[in-house]
């Protein structure tokens, strides 16, 4: 199979010469501006009734799902759609592999957002022995052709992968450690991954030989500066699809009806207490 070339989202930077992280206040004025044409986007995704399905995968701690979040923040729910499965049932267990996924797929004017997706098998759960080397194996063989089949019947298909350093994958683990807002995001297996960096350097590195095709290629952002690979991670998803400004008819608000009588009801209602 002829592997696409893996396009980087972001410019690689040396461990020596990071790049200066960007200040809030130039990536809010930024990502206002991004929010402006994804909802752009979206309304041109629902009047051609576009199927789209973005998948992100990408080292623990890589800001997977603060991405998405930047993206959803300001779009419909109705059709930008986000889909974090959790761990497979039993009786998922017992289905074709990829069977979870496909019911999740996207319909005519949907956006689809995989925080983490079918390549669970060809990263953790490879890595950690949830499956076997066969099984890991069969999934790269058949994931090419698994993805032309959806690419051919009309699903536009984005992969992004994102990366972090080690040092800057350390820092924000330790940073959930005593930080009551973000302990829910370590988990007994997030230690184990970190024990196994060069191990999912080799499941990584064998994903993309097997599934970095010209119909379903790798994007790959270094993230190490959060809110930068965000800005970039959105502007290229943008580039991806090309859309046009859906025309709307000017908005006017209607005089509202009149009180024809009607009066506030005295009896009492529990307020909230004004706490702040």
């Amino acid at each position: 199979m002829a592997a696409a070339k893996r396009a980087w989202v972001t410019d690689r930077e040396t461990p020596q010469k990071p790049a200066k992280k960007l200040k809030r206040k130039q990536y809010e004025k930024e990502l206002a501006k991004l929010h402006v044409e994804l909802v752009k986007l979206q309304e041109w995704v629902k009047h051609k009734g576009l199927k789209v399905c973005v998948v992100f995968e990408g080292r623990d701690t890589a800001g997977k799902g603060g991405t998405i979040k930047a993206i959803t923040e300001r779009v419909s729910p109705r059709v930008f759609r986000v889909v974090a499965l959790p761990t497979p049932t039993d009786r998922e267990k017992t289905q074709m592999y990829s069977q979870r996924y496909i019911t999740h797929f996207p319909a005519a004017g949907e956006v689809v957002l995989f925080d983490r997706s079918w390549y669970n098998r060809a990263g953790v759960e490879r890595v950690l022995g949830f499956c076997t080397e066969e099984q890991a194996k069969q999934f790269l063989d058949v994931a090419p052709e698994f993805e032309k089949l959806m690419v051919e019947s009309g699903i536009i298909l984005i992969k992004y992968w994102l990366e972090v350093s080690q040092e800057e994958q350390t820092r924000r683990l330790e940073s959930r450690i005593d930080d009551g807002r973000k302990i829910w995001k370590l988990s007994p297996l997030d230690l184990k991954s970190y024990t196994r960096w060069y191990d999912y350097s080799r499941a990584r590195d064998d994903m993309f030989a097997a599934t970095d095709t010209p119909w379903a290629p790798w994007f790959v952002a270094i993230s190490d500066d959060k809110k930068r690979a965000r800005l970039n991670i959105i502007t290229h998803l943008l580039s991806q699809i090309p859309y046009e400004k859906v025309p709307r008819d000017k908005v006017k608000l209607p005089d509202r009806q009149k009180a024809n009588g009607y009066r506030e009801p005295d009896y009492p209602l529990k307020y909230i207490p004004e706490t702040h």
